[in-house]
């Protein structure tokens, strides 16, 4: 399809209108032709000195928002990512609601649900699309010994990849994260249940006597079980069976990153972010809680426990910059995305996307 068109009176004439790959909108498109076209040189000269200020102006502009709306798209499609049980078309429609005395605990692929069918002694038939834990197993212990026997079995069989980085973690099962818990599982099994996963994560940042906001990310070892190399906070992890969420902070802080308790300890609670995804046919649910730490100028952290590879100490629009591309994790991506919001570096007059971004950073797990 071919015709013309006058930006600001530079004409395009003969233009090709390609069809985007993804959902832009008028402004965007045209913006895109234009600049096509500049770089090609095929834009009509202005007719005076005047316009060809004009002409710089205005190309200015439009690269500065192009830039913001590759960005936008970019946090969008994270956000998508990490939240797409929520589709449509997603495994959803056909997973098993995971059930212990009646209450809701998690989502069963209809593959796990399968091989859960090989032990009637501890794992109800399906019934109203849920899968049950047998009543026999009427306690904590034996729900959670049960279980494991099921589990250690499938780990030997090696049919199951999840399996394959079992890692003697007991991570406790519950309604709700307020709710005793029912029963613990092996980290590396949850996934195949659903369950809902908690994890702390800390926000270490520093302001400058000029007002100046950097913040520490750390680098993942390259021997790391998931997402070796990649991005990260400059400390986090999961909540164990049994250990509190400030126990936590406080232990990860000094076993990844070397901060004292002293220091660690002056983190603030924040906020939650929570997101299920599904990833090689596996249900992610999941919960951080968020903690804001500002370090000392003159503190560095240090390579700890080897989890870490090494620090970076980076300006606020680096790390901006740097959540938009794969080089993140993303859930820890999701988490800084929620400190730039908190602290206004992403504001809702200059980001269009504002409402998603917010609404993907806090889905309510089922």
């Amino acid at each position: 399809m071919f015709g013309a068109f006058c930006l600001y009176r530079y004409d395009i004439r003969s233009f090709c209108v390609i069809r985007p790959s993804l959902p832009v909108t008028l402004c965007e498109y045209y913006s895109y032709i234009y600049f096509s076209f500049l770089r090609k040189g095929l834009l009509c000269q202005p007719l005076c000195k005047k316009k060809k200020k004009k002409k710089k102006r205005l190309v200015d502009i439009l690269e500065f928002k192009m830039a913001n709306s590759v960005w936008s798209e970019k946090i969008l499609q994270l956000l998508r990512r990490m939240n797409n049980f929520y589709v449509p078309g997603s495994c959803r429609a056909n997973c098993f609601r995971f059930e212990i005395d009646g209450a809701q605990v998690g989502w069963i692929p209809p593959h796990v649900a399968a091989l859960l069918s090989r032990y009637p002694d501890v794992f109800s038939p399906p019934h109203g699309g849920a899968v049950s834990l047998c009543h026999s197993l009427d306690s904590y212990g034996r729900r959670s010994e049960a279980v494991d026997a099921v589990l250690q079995t499938l780990r030997q069989e090696g049919s199951l990849t999840c399996l394959r980085g079992w890692r003697d973690e007991k991570y406790s099962v519950m309604s709700k994260f307020s709710d005793p818990p029912l029963m613990w599982m092996e980290r590396a099994a949850t996934s195949l249940f659903g369950v809902k996963r908690y994890g702390v994560h800390i926000n270490g940042y520093t302001v400058s006597d000029s007002g100046e906001v950097s913040m520490w990310l750390a680098r993942r070892s390259p021997t790391k079980q998931t997402y070796p190399g990649l991005l990260d906070n400059v400390a986090a992890g999961g909540l164990a069976a049994g250990v509190g969420v400030k126990h936590t902070l406080v232990k990860e802080c000094e076993e990844e990153a070397c901060i004292p308790a002293a220091i660690a300890e002056k983190a603030r609670p924040v906020t939650t972010v929570s997101y299920t995804y599904v990833d090689e046919g596996e249900v992610f649910a999941e919960c951080q809680f968020a903690f804001d730490l500002e370090l000392p100028l003159d503190f560095k952290p240090r390579v700890g426990d080897g989890e870490v590879q090494d620090f970076y100490l980076l300006p606020i629009d680096k790390v901006k910059e740097l959540v938009a591309t794969d080089d993140f994790k993303p859930n820890c991506a999701m988490v800084v995305l929620d400190f730039l919001i908190r602290h206004s570096f992403i504001e809702p007059d200059t980001e269009p996307c504002y409402q998603e971004f917010v609404a993907g950073l806090h889905q309510t797990l089922e």
